[in-house]
C-alpha cells in the first residue's frame, strides 16, 4: 500500500529503487493523495508525464537533513505553502493564533512556518544554491505582485523577491508545470524559461515582452494608495487567457514579469487529471489529517467562477472561465468512492467554487475570452448570460442512480441568483427533493444594498425572493429543510447602522449564526484593495472601512446579539449608533435593559 503513494522519505525512495528524483515537492501541508489537494494533483500529473517526484511534506525547515535525504533532484524543487495561505491558516482575523491546523496530522498547529513559501524557498536556496526553485499554490499565486499584507499592515513585495526563487507558476497549473518540466529536462536553464504562459519571472534585462503593460513601480504602490488601486485594477482586468497581456512591475533595477495567463483546461484534460491514481486519503504514516473529512467522499465537478464577489480571489487563481468535467468522468470517480471500505452511501458534495456553474457563462468566451470591463452577473446579469442547469442536473441524476449510493448532497456554494434566473425550475425542484442534507448553505453576505453593491452581490430583494421560493418548494415536497445564510461583518462599506440593520433582519427570521465571519483582507481581492485604500477601485469614490478592533467587534457581536456573553458589547454598539430604542422589552428590541451594576462600600 505504501508504494501506492508517492515517496515521502529516503526509505520509500529506496523501496522504489530510486537513487534520486526529478523533483522534490516541498509542501506546507501533510501529504494527502486526493485531488482536492494541489500537491497531489501536480505530483500525479508530473508522474503521469514520466517524472519522478518525492513529497517533502511539512519538513523541519531548520534541519538540512530533511532535504539531504532525497539527494539533489535532477531538475529542481517545487515549493507550495499548501492548500491555504499559511498566514490565513495560522491566524484569525483578529490576528490571534489558531489552535488547530486541519491540514496537519492530528490537527497539530506549528508544523509549518509563517509565510511558508518564502521560508522553504530560502532554506532550499541555502542548502542547494544552484538548484531551480519553482513556486506554486495559492500563497504564491495571489502574492505574485506587490500586495497589501493584512498581518504586516503594509504593502509587501512580490513573493518572488522575498523567496529567492527562479520562477512562479500561478493559477491551476497542470499544463504549465509540465511545460516547465519538459524545458528543464531538455536542458534549458531555468533562467531562460521566460516564455511559458501562467508563469512569473524576474530579470535585470531592460527589454519587455511585446504588448506589455507596465504597472506602477513597487515604490509607487507602496507610497501611493491611488497607484496601488490603479495597479490592482490592471491586474484584475488581465486574468483572462484570451485577453490578458503580460504585466511588468519594477523594483529598482529588477523587474517582475507576469506572462499571459494559461488557458483553462479543456473538459478532456480535466477529466484526465481527475482520473489519475489518487489514493483518496492521507499517507499511511499519519494518524488522521482532519481536512480529508469534508472531501474524501466528494467530487470536484468544475473550476472557475464568473460570480464576481469582491472578497473572493478565485478569479485571480482559477479564472472566470468555467471548465466542467463530463458526466462519465464524475461517474467513474464516484464508482471508486463507492468501492472504498468506509463509504456509507453518501456522496457529500458535487461542486466546485460555485456548484451550479457547470458551463461557460456565454459561448463567446470559448473563442474570445471573458469581457475585461463587464462582469457576467454584477451589477445585473449580462444580456449574453446563458442560464442552464441541464448538464449538472444530468450528472446528479446519474450519480444518485449508482448502486450503493443512498444520497448525493450539494454542500459547496449554490449561487442563488443564477438559480433564480433559470426559467426552468427543474433543477431547483430536484435540489430540494434530493440534494440537501437538512440545511442548504447560501451566501447573501449582507442585507444592505449599499454594502452588497460593494461586495459584488445581487440586491437583497432577490435573496428575499429566493428564500420565499425555497420555503414554498419545501412545503410542496413535504421537506423540513432550512437555509443557513453566510454573512460577513465589517466588509468595506459597512457602517454600524448597516450592522444593526443586519441584526434586525436576523431577529426577524429568528436565526442566530453560530459562527460569524468578520471580513478578512487577503491578497488579490477587490475588497482588500478597498480595505487598504479606503476607495472603490472601480469608481475612485471613498469607501467607509471599519478598521478599529472596537468597531469590528461591535459589527461582529451584533450578528450574535442574543448571546448573553455579547450583551454589554451590543449595548455599547447601540449606544454609539444612537439606537437605544432597540434596548427594552418590545418585540422590535434586540436586547433587554442590562442589569444595574451596584457598587459597594468595602470599608463597612
Amino acid at each position: 500500500m505504501m508504494n501506492d503513494f508517492l515517496p515521502i522519505n529516503r526509505k520509500e525512495m529506496d523501496a522504489r529503487g530510486w537513487e534520486t528524483v526529478d523533483f522534490v515537492l516541498v509542501s506546507g501541508d501533510a501529504y494527502v493523495d486526493h485531488p482536492s489537494f494541489g500537491t497531489a494533483i501536480i505530483a500525479r500529473v508530473l508522474e503521469a508525464h514520466g517524472y519522478s517526484i518525492a513529497i517533502c511534506a511539512q519538513p523541519d525547515w531548520k534541519n538540512d537533513r530533511e532535504l539531504a535525504q532525497y539527494g539533489k533532484p535532477n531538475l529542481g524543487y517545487l515549493v507550495t505553502g499548501g492548500n491555504i495561505d499559511s498566514m490565513v491558516n495560522h491566524y484569525t482575523v483578529n490576528r490571534k493564533r489558531r489552535d488547530k491546523d486541519y491540514y496537519t496530522d492530528g490537527g497539530v498547529m506549528g508544523k509549518r512556518p509563517d509565510r511558508a513559501t518564502i521560508v522553504y524557498s530560502q532554506w532550499i536556496r541555502k542548502f542547494d544554491p544552484q538548484a531551480a526553485i519553482i513556486l506554486g499554490g495559492i500563497e504564491a499565486s495571489l502574492r505574485r505582485f506587490a500586495h497589501y499584507d493584512y498581518w504586516d499592515d503594509k504593502v509587501r513585495a512580490s513573493i518572488l523577491m522575498d523567496a529567492t526563487a527562479d520562477l512562479l507558476v500561478y493559477g491551476m497549473a497542470e499544463n504549465t508545470i509540465v511545460e516547465v518540466a519538459d524545458a528543464l529536462r531538455a536542458g534549458i536553464p531555468v533562467s531562460e524559461i521566460t516564455y511559458v504562459r501562467g508563469t512569473v519571472w524576474k530579470t535585470k534585462i531592460h527589454e519587455n515582452p511585446s504588448q506589455t503593460i507596465v504597472l506602477p513601480t513597487f515604490a509607487e504602490v507602496k507610497s501611493d494608495k491611488q497607484k496601488y488601486s490603479e495597479s490592482f485594477m490592471i491586474q484584475h482586468r488581465n486574468t483572462d487567457a484570451f485577453t490578458g497581456l503580460p504585466l511588468v512591475e519594477a523594483y529598482g533595477n529588477v523587474r517582475i514579469i507576469q506572462n499571459k495567463p494559461a488557458f483553462a483546461l479543456t473538459q478532456d484534460e480535466m477529466d484526465w487529471v481527475y482520473s489519475l491514481p489518487y489514493q483518496r486519503t492521507f499517507h499511511p504514516s499519519y494518524t488522521y489529517v482532519p481536512a480529508i473529512e469534508e472531501v474524501q467522499f466528494s467530487l470536484i465537478s468544475n473550476r472557475g467562477c464568473f460570480g464576481a464577489c469582491s472578497f473572493c480571489a478565485i478569479t485571480a487563481h482559477q479564472g472566470r472561465m468555467i471548465t466542467a468535467r463530463s458526466t462519465p468522468s464524475l461517474l467513474d470517480e464516484a464508482k471508486k468512492i463507492t468501492a472504498m471500505p468506509n463509504f456509507k452511501g453518501y456522496i457529500h458534495d458535487v461542486g466546485g467554487p460555485t456548484a451550479n456553474f457547470h458551463q461557460p457563462s456565454c459561448q463567446k468566451q470559448l473563442t474570445h475570452g471573458t469581457c475585461k470591463h463587464r462582469d457576467c452577473l454584477d451589477p445585473t446579469p449580462c444580456p449574453a448570460l446563458e442560464v442552464t442547469h441541464s448538464n449538472y442536473l444530468d450528472a446528479l441524476r446519474q450519480l444518485r442512480a449508482l448502486p450503493k449510493v443512498k444520497k448525493v448532497f450539494i454542500r459547496s456554494g449554490i449561487r442563488y441568483d443564477y438559480l433564480m434566473y433559470d426559467k426552468d425550475q427543474t433543477f431547483f425542484n430536484e435540489l430540494v427533493q434530493h440534494h440537501i442534507s437538512g440545511q442548504l448553505k447560501v451566501a447573501p453576505e449582507h442585507i444592505s444594498n449599499r454594502v452588497l453593491r460593494l461586495m459584488g452581490k445581487p440586491p437583497f430583494e432577490l435573496y428575499d425572493k429566493f428564500v420565499k421560493t425555497y420555503e414554498a418548494k419545501n412545503r410542496e415536497y413535504h421537506k423540513e429543510q432550512y437555509l443557513v445564510p453566510y454573512l460577513i461583518s465589517s466588509h468595506p462599506g459597512s457602517e454600524l447602522k448597516d450592522a444593526i440593520e443586519l441584526a434586525l433582519y436576523l431577529k426577524k427570521i429568528k436565526h442566530q449564526p453560530q459562527q460569524v465571519q468578520d471580513f478578512y483582507p487577503t491578497p488579490f481581492t477587490i475588497s482588500t484593495t478597498m480595505y487598504y485604500t479606503e476607495h472603490d477601485p472601480y469608481t475612485g469614490k471613498p469607501v467607509y472601512v471599519a478598521k478599529t478592533v472596537k468597531e469590528k467587534t461591535w459589527q461582529r457581536v451584533l450578528m450574535q446579539y442574543a448571546n448573553p456573553k455579547n450583551q454589554h458589547l451590543v449595548f455599547e454598539a447601540l449606544k454609539q449608533a444612537n439606537r437605544l430604542d432597540l434596548v427594552g422589552y418590545g418585540a422590535h428590541c434586540l436586547i433587554k435593559p442590562l442589569p444595574i451594576r451596584r457598587s459597594y462600600d468595602h470599608s463597612k
